[in-house]
């Protein structure tokens, strides 16, 4: 999210992607079902990708949103973001 807004006050032409969760509740059990995070460190994550999610809302902020519900399509939607084919 900092990054984003730096890039954008600088003279960068620079595209903006956000690879959103289908919604929090499952981000959080993505998170929970790596196993490899402490309990502080999920929460902490948690807080960070709900401020995220609402930046991403902003209008302008970014020139995609790919929801990461189905990982081919997602794949793919991204693929062609980068390749520069939408």
């Amino acid at each position: 999210m900092e990054g984003v807004k730096q890039v954008h006050k600088s003279h960068l032409k620079a595209r903006f992607l956000f690879l959103s969760p289908p919604d929090k509740e499952e981000l959080e059990r993505r998170l929970r079902g790596r196993g490899t995070d402490k309990e502080e460190d999920i929460l902490k994550r948690l807080r960070q990708a709900e401020a995220e999610l609402e930046y991403a809302k902003v209008e302008g902020v970014h020139d995609k949103i790919v929801v990461n519900d189905d990982l081919e399509r997602a794949y793919k939607e991204v693929e062609k973001f980068c390749l520069g084919q939408e």
